[in-house]
């Protein structure tokens, strides 16, 4: 059959191309922001009905403008940007990713080291609800630049008619190739061929869709993106996190392969599947996140998570610092029981031999606090606790206390700390480790101990919070009732977001973005609630960022 065949220019600059399962939900989202396409008149598609019922990860939104919109209304993309990108013509564009499965590569780095990569096989479904020749347009140029772009450039297209429709075929000078299908308004786009001649079948009725699927939750008219992960996602992404986890460590061969194979067993015995709803509220973009889990995990941590009744005393807060990049607050019922429960879990979860080592060293979680006994430390302080880190790269930690058994929590701690000078009028305690390396400051009724630098930057001036916006900012933390509340602040993504959607107002210009995150325990699993000002969606096209 005769083919068309183009070429592309190469291109000087690259993207980062994108190995995570979400972040290629998001590149489609990218490469049809880049077209004008004149909407005709057309009722909604139901984009499930097009999905493969086996898909391990789906992913949609009825309205891709609309998605994008309060990312580029947000106040940090308001004050780094020129200008805010028209989205206009994305008003009324559907868009849908099922991701087939994943493929991992190991790509060596030299003799002697190689590094694996995961590559996600997707099909993004677009009911552009356009003509057909503007559908094809776009999937030959714009499409086709941003591939050429993703690739390196010098990418070669190849067309030809199939099935009523036109395919397009481009191929990298590496090999990689990307796939899509156009027909009618519709374009299918992917990196692997048979995802999208999988969502084909679907549409000629010669395979199931995912509303075979009892488990897909139903489609929420708020939601402005919905996504799922199927029980068999969660297992392949539970293999994935184990690798990824265990490379990030510095740890021994040993302790990595442990981890590798742990970690997936734990997450594949407790999650059934996850989904995920994305909407617009008052205070910014609303992730909400639905693990579910089998029973046994959902009935105990619904009972030993439980949040404290009474409600955190105000100058529990008053030596945290300024600048931190996270703090976690934990306002737990029982902290010992939730900790025991945690690890009786993990070794029902898994098998006798992993359970035994979980145990063994689940204490080393909090030696970089400088506490030996989790069980007697647990036991003698009161149910708020606040952990920290004094910097972004984690290497600071400390966490607060207050104290409910002053003698049996100074045996609880690292053995070599001592005191280092006499207690203040205010009857405050310094000790220190003999390394200088671990810190603890003990009060009438609270304890701040952990890294040195972080403990000194509780006492180190810049009390949080110093302005209006902070003291608003901190309110949730103090006023949440869940048993896990966190507050995090990051000074990239707005720059990254900014730079991949529009263009910056200067390289100085920064503008830091906020998150507050909620999670809880029910019987139906985990619930975990995020406002922030991108959400999940502009954190993944933070991703795309240009390399610098």
């Amino acid at each position: 059959m005769k083919s068309d065949k183009h070429r592309y220019l190469r291109q000087g600059s690259t993207r980062r191309i994108l190995r995570a399962v979400i972040s290629a939900a998001v590149a489609a989202c990218v490469c049809l922001w880049l077209i004008f396409l004149p909407s005709c008149s057309a009722k909604p598609t139901n984009l499930r009905t097009l999905a493969p019922a086996d898909s391990l990860i789906y992913l949609e939104t009825n309205d891709l403008g609309a998605a994008l919109q309060p990312i580029i209304d947000s106040r940090p993309f308001t004050e780094a940007a020129k200008k805010k990108p028209d989205l206009s013509a994305l008003r009324g564009v559907q868009l849908a990713v099922a991701v087939t499965g994943f493929e991992t590569k190991e790509e060596k780095l030299n003799e002697e080291n190689s590094i694996g990569r995961v590559q996600p096989h997707f099909a993004a479904i677009a009911d552009t609800h356009a003509w057909s020749w503007q559908a094809r347009n776009f999937a030959e140029n714009q499409l086709g630049e941003f591939i050429n772009n993703m690739y390196g450039g010098g990418v070669n297209l190849e067309t030809s008619p199939k099935n009523g429709g036109v395919s397009y075929v481009w191929t990298a000078d590496d090999g990689r190739k990307a796939y899509a299908f156009v027909d009618g308004s519709l374009i299918f786009f992917g990196n692997d061929e048979s995802s999208i001649d999988k969502c084909l079948a679907v549409r000629r009725g010669e395979g199931d869709s995912i509303l075979k699927n009892p488990k897909l939750p139903q489609a929420e008219p708020s939601a402005l993106v919905q996504g799922y992960v199927s029980t068999d996602g969660v297992a392949q992404l539970a293999n994935i996190a184990g690798i990824a986890m265990a490379a990030g460590t510095g740890e021994q061969e040993a302790v990595k392969s442990f981890i590798a194979s742990s970690l997936p067993q734990l997450i594949r015995s407790s999650v059934t599947d996850v989904s995920w709803t994305m909407t617009k509220s008052e205070q910014g973009i609303e992730d909400k996140y639905l693990i579910s889990t089998v029973a046994e995990v959902s009935n105990v941590l619904s009972e030993t998570m439980a949040p404290a009744p009474s409600a955190v005393d105000q100058s529990f807060f008053q030596n945290v610092p300024g600048e931190l990049p996270t703090i976690t607050l934990y306002k737990l019922k029982d902290p010992q029981v939730a900790w025991r429960s945690v690890l009786l879990l993990a070794q029902k979860q898994t098998d006798p031999a992993t359970g035994k080592i979980l145990s063994e060293f689940s204490g080393a979680l909090f030696e970089p606090y400088g506490i030996r006994d989790a069980e007697l430390f647990l036991s003698s302080v009161g149910p708020d606790l606040l952990t920290a880190n004094a910097d972004a790269d984690g290497e600071k930690p400390f966490v607060i206390t207050t104290v409910k058994d002053n003698e049996k929590l100074k045996r609880s701690i690292t053995s070599d700390l001592r005191p280092t000078k006499a207690a203040t009028d205010e009857g405050i305690n310094f000790w220190r480790g003999k390394d200088d390396d671990i810190e603890a400051v003990f009060t009438a009724d609270k304890l701040i101990i952990g890294s040195t630098q972080g403990v000194g930057s509780c006492f180190g001036g810049g009390a949080f919070p110093s302005t209006p916006f902070e003291k608003e900012w901190l309110a949730q933390l103090k006023d949440s009732k869940a048993p896990i509340a966190t507050l995090g602040r990051d000074e990239r993504s707005a720059e990254q977001i900014v730079s991949t959607l529009s263009e910056g107002k200067s390289d100085e210009a920064k503008a830091e973005s906020r998150y507050f995150t909620e999670t809880r325990f029910t019987k139906n699993g985990i619930e975990r609630k995020t406002v922030s000002d991108f959400g999940l969606i502009g954190s993944i096209i933070a991703q795309l960022a240009p390399e610098e």
